[in-house]
């Protein structure tokens, strides 16, 4: 038997908050670490400790803050979309 929608939606709501941080910790992790271990190697290979490792992690920090926007503009949308809209309420225009 079908669960009425609002029921299956109020079970999934942990599990696609869930998923939400999950997603949002690789979307900072990563390029933190990529960018890091890049800059410190080419640190390494060209002698020029710490210039390229702050750069990437520079870097990274604007990618990750981009990636977050964006994420986080799109799953606005999404519940924009899913939530019905609120019935305004008539105000009495009598004088």
């Amino acid at each position: 038997m079908d669960e009425p929608k609002s029921d299956k939606n109020k079970k999934s709501a942990p599990w696609s908050a869930l998923r939400f941080a999950w997603e949002l910790g690789y979307l900072i992790a990563i390029p933190l670490v990529i960018f890091a271990l890049g800059g410190a190697f080419v640190d390494r290979w060209l002698g020029t400790k710490p210039w390229f490792l702050i750069t990437g992690v520079m870097l990274s920090i604007i990618i990750s803050t981009l990636g977050v926007f964006f994420k986080a503009v799109k799953v606005m949308a999404e519940q924009a979309r899913s939530t019905p809209p609120k019935k305004e309420e008539k105000k009495d225009t009598k004088e």
